[in-house]
């Protein structure tokens, strides 16, 4: 279950590196200063390097087995998860929030990162449990 939630993560992170890029090419950070969107820099970026920042311990406890590891990458993960929902729950206001290049994201898209990035949850959750006898 390990190296499954390794792909489904690398699957997530695939799909928000486009988002970011659609992000960035529309003007996200031109538009911090004129407060045209609603996703703060610290958001968009604080949710990539918590969820990077997870993997690398994802990955170390793969390699090592040892259950503090999953654990640690589920708690990052999970720190990492209630910023990308944060942005998901702006996103969904539509008019009110999704006024910047947000509004450019393709349904599909964040979707797919949404849903996938639920299952590496579970998975990670599942594996740690399991890990650690639980």
């Amino acid at each position: 279950m390990g190296l499954v939630a390794i792909v489904t993560w690398l699957i997530t992170a695939m799909v928000g590196i486009y988002l970011l890029y659609i992000w960035l090419s529309g003007g996200g950070l031109r538009q911090q200063s004129t407060k045209v969107t609603r996703f703060p820099t610290l958001l968009i970026f604080a949710h990539p390097v918590l969820a990077v920042s997870a993997l690398i311990c994802w990955v170390v406890y793969v390699l090592t087995l040892e259950p503090l590891f999953a654990w640690l990458s589920f708690g990052v993960l999970s720190a990492s998860a209630l910023l990308g929902f944060t942005m998901f729950t702006r996103w969904l206001g539509g008019g009110r929030h999704a006024r910047g290049a947000e509004q450019r994201f393709p349904m599909v898209a964040v979707l797919l990162h949404g849903a996938v990035g639920v299952v590496t949850f579970v998975l990670v959750l599942l594996t740690a449990a399991i890990a650690s006898g639980v």
